[in-house]
């Protein structure tokens, strides 16, 4: 990676109508000079008095494809680029905030060809998953988490194992608990929380599901994610510490996925108007009070996927721009200090794609699809096998179990993970 300094801002202005927002509720089972700097500003829809400061961050030595996933309170930002297309390798990175600007460094699974890295807790926790290859598709996605610098692989203890194999953590708390989910034989994703520290699995379920990806979990215990019913349409859900669940449905969506939380419970991820060609994917947030706001980068509209939340209500994601691109941005409601821009990063040399990558915005439920992660309608975004959290992207493999999005939960606790 190669980012450096901050350029000339460029200030755009877009506020969107108020939409209205719903929430259904149901029971769960059991359970720049270098780098981009470009700012922009839109209110959330259904609350004019919220509008955000957007500032897009991206690597310039890749400015084709950087997806940023994940936010703590210390303003730490983890993301990747490359496109994990065959020969544009995913490389993750976690930039820290300071007063001449964000200042990077590259965060890669030692021995991995791709790495993305989704969630970060205020200890510097680090989650996400890495891969073996780089074959633009069918890829294994092995989980991991980071700390202290040393990094260990979290694999799901099954023997229904998708193959290639599907693992992917997506957010961990305070707590130091993560969440994430994999793939089985069927190509359903199972969402599960894992204690970085006891080693333990503890299932993520919603009654009626086929598919459940967990993508994230605040300093409550509260898990947000998404999940397929048998209808095949995709839901985002909210899950108490308590175990009780709201379906969370963006009126009128075709398709709605949950990637995070703060601990306000206020929720934030994508949904889907429309389908195939037509369709488009704006952002959004939703919190008990208000209910949904549409949210979309001024630069990025009908392609913004939200990824991350802190509790300063400051959100990161990504979108695609009118180049095609897919762009990383960061964004702080107005009347907080806007972000700056990139001030340095260590240079990684990565093969540029001999063609623009393809993006999708939508999360691939495994960090995206995060989501930018690998389920069928995902969160990150490594080849196809990540959780629709965010768009395609490498590593990641779509679950099987409902327009393309979400993993199925799978019911199992207290197994120990697998260490490489």
């Amino acid at each position: 990676m190669g980012l450096a300094g901050c350029g000339p801002n460029t200030l755009a202005s877009h506020t969107t109508a108020p939409t209205p927002g719903s929430s259904q509720s149901a029971m769960a089972g059991a359970g720049g000079g270098a780098g981009t700097g470009k700012t922009g500003m839109t209110a959330p829809a259904g609350n004019a008095s919220g509008a955000y400061q957007f500032r897009t961050i991206d690597d310039p030595a890749d400015p084709t494809f950087n997806q940023l996933l994940g936010i703590n309170d210390r303003d730490t930002i983890v993301g990747y680029f490359g496109s994990g297309d065959a020969g544009h390798p995913n490389k993750g990175y976690n930039l820290s905030r300071t007063h001449a600007g964000f200042i990077g460094r590259n965060e890669n699974v030692p021995g991995s060809v791709q790495t993305q890295v989704i969630g970060v807790n205020d200890r510097g926790v680090s989650v996400g998953f890495w891969s073996h290859t780089d074959n633009g598709q069918n890829d294994d996605n092995v989980g991991f988490y980071n700390v202290g610098g040393r990094t260990r692989s979290v694999r799901f203890p099954t023997a229904n194992n998708a193959n290639p194999p599907v693992n992917q953590l997506l957010g961990v708390n305070n707590e130091n608990q993560a969440v994430g989910f994999y793939n089985d034989a069927q190509g359903n994703a199972h969402g599960y929380v894992f204690s970085v520290f006891g080693g333990r699995f503890e299932p993520v379920m919603v009654s009626g599901a086929a598919s459940v990806t967990a993508a994230g979990i605040n300093n409550r215990g509260d898990v947000t994610g998404f999940f397929t019913g048998s209808s095949g349409t995709t839901d985002g859900f909210l899950r108490t510490g308590m175990g009780h669940v709201t379906t969370l449905a963006y009126p009128g969506a075709s398709m709605t996925q949950a990637t995070g939380v703060n601990d306000r419970d206020e929720v934030v991820g994508n949904y889907q108007v429309g389908s195939g060609n037509s369709a488009v994917t704006h952002g959004f947030t939703w919190s008990p009070r208000h209910g949904f706001r549409s949210v979309d980068d001024p630069q990025g509209v009908g392609s913004t996927v939200i990824n991350g939340v802190n509790n300063a209500g400051d959100l990161v994601g990504f979108y695609t721009d009118k180049a095609g691109n897919t762009d990383g941005f960061a964004a702080a409601p107005v009347g907080q200090a806007p972000f700056p821009g990139l001030a340095s990063i260590p240079m990684l040399k990565t093969p540029m794609p001999s063609a623009m990558p393809s993006s999708s915005m939508a999360p691939s439920a495994s960090p995206s699809s995060p989501t930018g992660m690998a389920p069928s309608s995902a969160p990150s975004s490594m080849p196809a096998q990540k959780p629709t959290m965010a768009p395609a992207s490498p590593m990641q493999t779509a679950p099987a179990g409902g327009s393309g999005s979400a993993p199925a939960p799978k019911p199992t606790s207290s197994l120990q993970p697998s260490h490489w």
